[in-house]
C-alpha cells in the first residue's frame, strides 16, 4: 500500500487538469501525508506555489513546503499550527482564482485541527480521549469533531474555491469511504447537525464527561448561536471534487493475491470487521473453520476498545489475544492483526501474530492469563511473552486493520 503510487496514480487522471488550473497550493495532511506530498510535487513540478505537509514526523521536503509534526490521536498546538496554516492556503487560493489541492489520509482528524468558536486546542484534545476511550467508533468520533471545529466539515473548502480531495481511506462504518468522515471531511459538505453531535454523547452517556466547553460549543450550535460545518450543496463548495485514491479494499486485494500465489484457498471478507476488538477475534475464526483447507481468510476494518482496565496494549493485541482459545481448537492454525499504519494503540507494536500452539506455551493457567489480560486492557506484555508482537515502525500509510487467519492441512 504505497500511498505514492496510489496518489501519482489518481493524479495521472488529473493530469491536463492540474497543469492548467494555474497556481496550486497543496495540503497533504495524515499518516500517508508524506508519500502523497512526494507524488504531489512530482506531479505538478514548477506549478507548485506553497503546501502544508502535517504528518506523524517531521521529514525533509522541497522548500515550497511548510512541514508540522502534528500528534495522533488526540491534536496538539502543532495540529492547530498545520490546520491555520492550510486555511491560510485556502484564502490564498480563493484570492489568486488558484487550485487548492488537498490530499488526505487517516489520522488527518487529528493532525489537521483548528478549535471553533470559544475553544482551545486543549478542549479538542481531551474530548476526542473521552470519545476513545468510551469505544465509540470512527463515525462518531467523527462527527463529534466537525462541530468542534473551524476547518472540518466542508470548512476548508468553502475558503479556497476551487478545490481537489484526493484520499486514502481507513473508514469503513457505517458507510464505507465515506468522505464526511475521512479526516472529518474538511472539504466536503456535511449532512449531520449539532443536534446529532449531541445525541452522539447523550447515547453514550458523555455530556457530563467531555469538557464543559465543548458541551457549551454543542449546545450553542443546537441553538444557532454559533456556525458549524458547511451544509452539502452550499454554493461555496460548487468547485470541489473529490477522489478516492485507496482503500481497506486495495489491501485485501494485495494479501489475496499473494495467498493465491501460495496454494492456499482464498476467502474474502467484504464487510468489515467492527465492532468490540475481543469479539471480533473467535467470531472471524468460528466463521472459517469449516473451510477447505489449506484455507487463506482475509478480513479488514477497525475495530473498538472500551477501555476499562489501566493496561498497555490496542485494538489488534486484543483482538490476538482474544483469538488464542478459539484458534487454539482450530489447529494447525494462525491469526495475524495489524494496524496498516504501523501503529497499534499508545504502542510501539502495529498488531499480533499468534499462533495455535501458543495456547499450550501458556499452561495449564492459559485461560486466565488471557482473561486477565483482556479485563485489564492489557495484551501487550502477554504478546510480548509469547513473542507475538508485529512490529514495524510507521508505514506511511493507513487504509485501517488487516487480518489473515491461515487454516493449514
Amino acid at each position: 500500500m504505497d500511498a505514492q503510487r496510489l496518489t501519482a496514480r489518481g493524479l495521472s487522471a488529473l493530469d491536463d487538469e492540474l497543469r492548467t488550473a494555474g497556481p496550486v497550493r497543496v495540503v497533504a495532511a495524515g499518516k500517508a501525508a508524506v508519500g502523497m506530498a512526494a507524488a504531489a510535487e512530482q506531479w505538478l513540478g514548477a506549478h507548485l506555489r506553497a503546501g502544508v505537509l502535517t504528518a506523524p514526523a517531521s521529514v525533509q521536503t522541497h522548500k515550497a513546503w511548510h512541514v508540522v509534526a502534528a500528534s495522533h490521536p488526540q491534536p496538539n498546538a502543532e495540529s492547530e499550527a498545520a490546520g491555520r496554516a492550510a486555511l491560510s492556503l485556502a484564502d490564498q487560493t480563493l484570492r489568486e482564482h488558484g487550485l487548492l489541492l488537498v490530499c488526505l489520509s487517516g489520522g488527518a482528524s487529528a493532525m489537521l485541527a483548528v478549535p471553533g468558536e470559544g475553544l482551545t486546542i486543549a478542549d479538542k484534545a481531551a474530548t476526542t480521549g473521552c470519545l476513545l476511550r468510551a469505544g465509540l467508533d470512527i463515525s462518531e468520533i467523527n462527527m463529534v469533531r466537525r462541530h468542534l471545529s473551524a476547518i472540518k466539515g466542508g470548512q476548508l473548502a468553502a475558503r479556497a474555491g476551487r478545490v481537489v480531495t484526493l484520499a486514502i481511506s481507513d473508514v469503513c462504518t457505517p458507510v464505507e469511504d465515506d468522505p464526511a468522515v475521512i479526516a472529518s471531511g474538511p472539504t466536503v459538505g456535511d449532512a449531520s447537525s449539532f443536534d446529532d453531535a449531541l445525541a452522539v454523547l447523550d447515547r453514550h452517556s458523555l455530556r457530563g464527561v467531555i469538557p464543559a466547553a465543548a458541551l457549551r460549543h454543542l449546545e450553542a450550535g443546537a441553538a444557532g448561536r454559533v456556525g458549524g460545518p458547511v451544509p452539502p450543496g452550499d454554493p461555496r463548495l460548487k468547485s470541489s471534487a473529490y477522489w478516492l485514491v485507496g482503500s481497506r479494499q486495495d489491501a485485501m486485494t494485495a494479501a489475496r493475491d499473494t495467498a493465491a500465489r501460495l496454494g492456499y484457498h482464498v476467502h474474502m471478507e467484504r464487510a468489515p470487521v467492527v465492532g468490540e476488538a475481543h469479539l471480533a477475534g473467535p467470531a472471524l475464526i468460528a466463521r472459517a473453520v469449516s473451510y477447505e483447507r489449506p484455507a487463506c481468510v482475509i478480513a479488514s476494518g477497525e475495530t473498538t476498545v472500551h477501555v476499562r482496565g489501566s493496561g498497555h496494549g490496542g485494538r489488534n493485541q486484543e483482538l490476538a489475544v482474544a483469538a488464542l482459545t478459539a484458534l487454539s481448537g482450530a489447529a494447525p492454525a494462525a491469526l495475524a492483526s495489524v494496524g496498516t499504519d504501523g501503529v497499534d494503540g499508545p504502542t510501539d507494536a502495529a498488531g499480533g501474530f499468534v499462533t495455535s500452539d501458543m495456547w499450550g506455551a501458556l499452561g495449564a493457567g492459559a485461560s486466565g492469563l488471557v482473561r486477565d489480560a483482556l479485563a485489564r486492557n492489557d495484551t501487550y506484555p502477554l504478546l510480548q511473552q509469547l513473542e507475538a508482537l508485529v512490529k514495524t515502525g510507521p508505514s506511511g500509510t493507513n487504509v485501517g486493520d488487516l487480518q489473515i487467519l491461515l487454516l493449514d492441512a
